[in-house]
């Protein structure tokens, strides 16, 4: 594909530190390649929140490894605050593909958590304080 036609992507994506205590935080990307895989994706979020400075500390050494659409531009989102629970085999990103592969579009909200987390989440989702 011709680079110079390529439309760049502008994410959000909600860091996801705790489901049960909506430990969350946006990062917006801009100028992002729908080329690049969701490895990619993840590798420079990892890379870029280090370096943020409205980010506290444990959002930055947090282990993340998955990423999932959370709602598209102008859709409808789900009533639960911290994840969409339904649409896994969809919407749970294939670390292989390219964002264009997995029908990522400008303005998507992605969710970036720990698998392990959200699978425990998912068997008893409640919310503490």
């Amino acid at each position: 594909m011709d680079t110079s036609t390529v439309q760049y992507l502008t994410l959000t994506v909600r860091l996801i530190r705790s489901f049960e205590y909506r430990n969350i935080r946006f990062v917006v990307l801009k100028d992002v390649n729908p080329n690049c895989t969701v490895q990619q994706l993840m590798d420079q979020i990892d890379r870029d929140i280090k370096t943020r400075l409205n980010l506290p500390l444990p959002f930055k050494t947090h282990s993340y490894d998955c990423m999932k659409i959370n709602s598209f531009a102008h859709g409808a989102k789900s009533n639960d605050t911290a994840i969409t629970l339904s649409h896994d085999e969809e919407w749970i990103l294939d670390p292989k593909k390219s964002l264009l592969e997995s029908k990522i579009k400008n303005e998507t909200e992605l969710s970036y958590y720990n698998t392990i987390d959200y699978e425990k989440y998912k068997q008893n989702p409640r919310l503490l304080w």
